[in-house]
């Protein structure tokens, strides 16, 4: 029963990556979360990539009606922003 439970990281940062669109499921997000405990830079990659769309989210809300929206002070900004949230 526990070798359907376990998942390869390949497959986890699919599940990851699927979880950040909304589009995983209750035994995807399970196998995920079993597989964070035998596997650290797994979770640490999620927690990079659940920070990484929450910093994006808030910047790219006003770049619809740019072609190049994002300068290199605003660039600098959000470095400084990703280097607090670690």
């Amino acid at each position: 029963m526990f070798k359907s439970l376990k998942i390869t990281c390949d497959e986890a940062t699919t599940i990851c990556d699927k979880n950040q669109y909304g589009e995983a499921s209750f035994l995807e997000l399970f196998k995920l979360n079993i597989h964070f405990i035998s596997c650290k830079i797994c979770a640490l990659y999620t927690k990079q990539n659940i920070k990484l769309t929450k910093l994006y989210k808030g910047y790219a809300s006003n770049c619809k009606s740019h072609k190049q929206c994002i300068s290199e002070a605003e660039k600098e900004k959000m470095k400084k922003a990703l280097e607090e949230m670690n």
